[in-house]
């Protein structure tokens, strides 16, 4: 028999019904924000999918959710090889975005399965809580809290953006599993990823092989000036929150774009009080996202930032507060893997390219743990965290044959 290929159309399918979890009318994109119900619902159809390949299934405190899959012959002392990724997506998202990654692994699994054989090691697939971080941050939570990076109880604590808690949320939705936190240490971690930017598309490329994840900074600045009448209040006597949350925006653009190269900067969030047509407002809060693949050059970014706050609320008399959101160094992956995402595509005939991601992926948390990579394919225009996100079947196709590759040889799987 030579190489194993995945059900493109059984996977196709399963990708599109779990799209209609929290679909939103009149597109192709979903709404499942972390811990909602709309999650809850499609945690529950993953479940039933994993139930139905005999798929052992842990529940850990913080609502990971782990399915491993045992041949006949493997061996249930050893680590398992695992993939997966996440299935919550910010308010507008798509349907490809982390659903993939797990879909696609339950999809390694039935294809081995089908065809009789069994690996040495076991296989898993995880999908973990919270990566997106829309409702509550950090991003990637599940993850960190699987590798041991934040403390359990120090998680479940997190207010949410609408004032909810993650503990409470995971209690009202079932989902707060007993399995422990740390969770096991597989013995490597492969997540298949659409690419979520414009490079593999435009170069005319199926398959990104994922070296490293740039740095993340993620900062809430909150700004409380004074409200006043809109026209009888002079401009040199206003304390206004909404012009310093404005002049802070400005300058994020022109910081990056003076530290030029890899270094990207967003002001993704803003709200003003009292959000009113005629009056000054007396608070501002906004987030800014500052991303290098260079830490000391994303650490001069984070510095001149807060500079230029200080700076400001002493001339504008106002005061100011930042508040660290989420802060994560870059992350290099397993070199040996990443030759093996290359060698893969290579053997299946697949045109591919070793690049850095721009996003955070729950990858980059098992980097710490354990050998990690990510395989990418493209992403239509670029789009992502958008309805309109799209990723061909052919695509999907692609990258899911590497993915199944790289599982068979990891796990032991002889069946040439």
């Amino acid at each position: 028999m030579g190489m194993l290929h995945v059900n493109s159309e059984r996977l196709w399918g399963r990708i599109s019904e779990l799209a209609q979890v929290g679909a939103i009318d009149g597109t192709m994109g979903c709404s499942r924000l972390a811990l909602t119900d709309e999650d809850a619902e499609g945690r529950r159809l993953v479940i039933t999918w994993m139930q139905d390949l005999g798929m052992d299934i842990a529940i850990d405190g913080i609502g990971n959710v782990v399915g491993t899959w045992y041949g006949p012959d493997t061996d249930r002392h050893l680590p398992a090889v695992m993939t997966g990724s996440h299935i919550d997506t910010v308010k507008t998202g798509g349907r490809f975005d982390g659903n993939l990654g797990v879909l696609a692994g339950l999809e390694v699994i039935e294809t081995i399965a089908e065809q009789g054989l069994s690996p040495q090691h076991p296989i898993s697939v995880g999908f973990f809580t919270g990566e997106e971080g829309s409702r509550y941050a950090p991003d990637m939570l599940g993850s960190l809290v699987y590798v041991g990076g934040l403390g359990l109880e120090s998680a479940l604590e997190i207010k949410g953006i609408d004032g909810t808690n993650v503990g409470e949320e995971l209690e009202r939705i079932n989902f707060r599993g007993q399995a422990p936190c740390p969770g096991p240490i597989p013995k490597a971690f492969i997540e298949l990823h659409i690419e979520q930017g414009p490079i593999l598309e435009a170069e005319n490329i199926a398959i990104g092989a994922v070296d490293s994840v740039q740095g993340i900074s993620w900062t809430q600045i909150t700004i409380e000036g004074q409200s006043n009448h809109a026209g009888t209040t002079p401009m040199h006597m206003r304390h206004d929150a909404g012009w310093v949350a404005g002049e802070i925006t400005s300058y994020v653009r022109r910081l990056v774009k003076e530290i030029g190269g890899n270094q990207v900067g967003t002001v993704g969030k803003i709200d003003l009080v009292p959000n009113l047509v005629n009056v000054v407002a007396s608070k501002a809060t906004l987030t800014v996202d500052l991303r290098n693949t260079d830490d000391e050059i994303l650490k001069d970014a984070e510095l001149q930032l807060a500079n230029f706050c200080d700076n400001l609320s002493t001339q504008e008399e106002v005061k100011l507060h930042r508040e660290v959101l989420a802060r994560f160094e870059p992350v290099t992956f397993d070199d040996a893997l990443v030759g093996d995402v290359i060698r893969f595509s290579e053997l299946l005939d697949i045109s591919v390219k070793q690049m850095t991601s721009g996003a955070g992926h729950d990858a980059q948390m098992f980097a710490r743990v354990c050998p990690a990579v990510m395989i990418f394919v493209p992403s239509e225009n670029g789009l992502s965290h958008n309805p309109d996100e799209f990723t061909s079947q052919k695509e999907i196709e692609d990258g899911s044959n590497v993915l199944l590759q790289m599982m068979a040889e990891l796990s032991g799987l002889h069946y040439d």
